[in-house]
């Protein structure tokens, strides 16, 4: 028996790369997912493979989280857990970011986690729960080419921290991820990389993850990992940001 089985999860992000990938193996571990995204035709077809439903939720706009949470809890009957994977992650040089860029990926990424996390709290006052947010080793030590993505992850990890301490009361755990994980994405910057940038990018990765010298895999590293934070034996575990990562954000 799954220890997930039977557990009602809402992921968002789940039309694709990481978030995809957890709602189909939490379904395949017999949890009942609602997936959110604002990708309406992936998340749609992802969803109906794996046996979860879908929603549509642009996670940053406070009327879509409301509706898409109460329409899932409709669905659910009731929520166990929330794995709020939805995120984005433009690059530019830090004197060049746009206002309306930096505006964007705060609101995404920062304000998607204050809203969903919030939204998800009434659900599980009265019976606990587990929130599980996606950081990044980013929002630890910074990220050259990606300013305000690392500003914005910085600010999920210290949300994660708070709300953990206020919410624990409540039987509510509330931990972050910082994962390091190969995705389609990911595949397609590699296919277009010269053997040049190929080769110095594999000898980066070879250097700075312990483990392999690679991005990790999102069935079997990711997901294992993600089902322990949702089950039972997670109880007493709070307010921590788990990298899953091979190493890569380890003090040196």
């Amino acid at each position: 028996m799954s220890e997930i089985a039977g557990k009602n999860v809402i992921v968002t992000g789940g039309a694709s790369g990481m978030g995809a990938s957890i709602v189909a193996n939490l379904s395949a571990n017999r949890a009942h997912i609602v997936s959110l995204d604002r990708d309406e035709q992936n998340g749609a077809v992802i969803a109906e493979r794996a046996g979860a439903a879908f929603l549509a939720c642009d996670v940053s706009e406070q009327a879509s989280v409301d509706a898409a949470f109460a329409a899932a809890a409709d669905r659910l009957g009731r929520i166990d857990a929330l794995v709020h994977a939805a995120g984005i992650a433009p690059g530019a040089p830090a004197e060049a970011i746009d206002p309306a860029e930096w505006a964007r990926v705060l609101a995404v990424n920062a304000g998607g986690t204050f809203l969903t996390n919030r939204a998800v709290f009434p659900y599980l006052r009265d019976r606990g729960g587990r929130i599980v947010n996606f950081a990044s080793s980013a929002g630890a030590v910074g990220y050259s080419g990606k300013a305000h993505y690392a500003a914005s992850k910085g600010a999920v990890l210290a949300w994660t921290r708070s709300v953990a301490q206020e919410w624990g009361r409540y039987g509510i755990t509330v931990n972050a991820l910082a994962p390091a994980i190969a995705t389609p994405m990911y595949a397609a910057t590699r296919a277009a990389m010269s053997v040049d940038q190929l080769a110095a990018h594999d000898a980066r990765l070879a250097t700075e993850i312990p483990l392999g010298g690679r991005l990790g895999d999102p069935e079997a590293d990711l997901a294992p990992v993600i089902r322990f934070l949702l089950s039972d034996g997670a109880r007493f575990v709070t307010g921590q940001t788990i990298a899953v990562d091979g190493g890569l954000m380890m003090v040196r």
